[in-house]
């Protein structure tokens, strides 16, 4: 069994994303818009402006609180779409009820959509012609390719469904030519699908969903969710899968670093077809 070690592959895309970034005589911007307090976002937050740092990027982060008004949110995301010296604009997610998650992200414009998220690049996406893939989906890919996992031919399950995860990711794996299950919380006898699976991508944020009886010998497994209970954080899988994987990234220091690079990795292509527009 070999972990996909997220934290060893991201270090190395940043330290290109930093040297790439070194060659252009203006700096990047990343805004980052976060709504409440939401205790896992702040940490998040916090990962990105580390990254953003080391990389040779500037974040602006304009922080609300949860009883501002939507159209405030809107505003300043319209502001940001027409400042040219933004490279990319993030709404970090959840956000406190009450909010129109969809309209306020469907105002950032796509070509500074760095998270992917938005109708326009979401619909680019499924047609073949993305521009900037979500971070997560992304990082997956990514892991698959250092690693030299092939996908081709292959049965990629997915649990979970999200515009954020499971979706983009059944199209990076249909790009590749796999043969892709989705599975969700509606998806009766989940363990009939997992057991067929030569990878399996969970990504539910459900305290270890999946063990060792749910999967077979040599299933190579991607681990996206994160729970956080009493300060400690679990994953989607149950450690013993580690008993039967040939490949899994563990939690935390899989999936998570990819995702934070990739959204380095983002901002500074949105950077360049912004001042270099092909």
């Amino acid at each position: 069994m070999e972990i996909l070690d997220g934290k060893l592959l991201s270090s190395k895309i940043k330290d290109e994303v930093k040297a790439d970034a070194d060659q252009y005589h203006l700096t990047p911007i990343l805004a980052v818009i976060t709504i409440g307090d939401d205790e896992a976002s702040k940490i998040y937050v916090e990962n990105k402006r580390k990254a953003c740092e080391y990389v040779g990027i500037s974040m602006m982060h304009f922080d609300y609180a949860s009883c501002v008004k939507e159209d405030v949110v809107i505003r300043k995301i319209k502001e940001l779409n027409k400042d040219k010296t933004v490279s990319g604009i993030i709404l970090q997610l959840p956000l406190p009820d009450g909010f129109d998650v969809k309209k306020i992200i469907n105002t950032i414009s796509p070509i500074k959509d760095v998270d992917g998220l938005t109708e326009v690049s979401q619909g680019r996406l499924l047609m073949g012609e993305e521009y900037l893939v979500p971070c997560t989906p992304k990082g997956i890919i990514e892991l698959f390719d250092y690693y030299k996992i092939n996908l081709e031919g292959k049965h990629v399950v997915i649990v979970g469904r999200s515009n954020l995860v499971g979706k983009p990711i059944m199209l990076e794996c249909l790009k590749r030519n796999a043969t892709v299950t989705i599975c969700h919380s509606k998806t009766k006898d989940l363990k009939k699908y997992t057991k067929e699976a030569d990878v399996l991508i969970v990504a539910t944020g459900k305290k270890y969903l999946i063990d060792k009886s749910m999967v077979k010998e040599g299933v190579v497994v991607i681990d996206v969710g994160i729970t956080r209970i009493e300060k400690k954080i679990y994953g989607d899988v149950n450690p013993d899968v580690m008993d039967v994987a040939s490949y899994i990234t563990p939690v935390p220091g899989g999936v998570g670093p990819m995702t934070v690079c990739m959204l380095m990795k983002n901002t500074l292509i949105a950077y360049k077809n912004i001042n270099d527009p092909k």
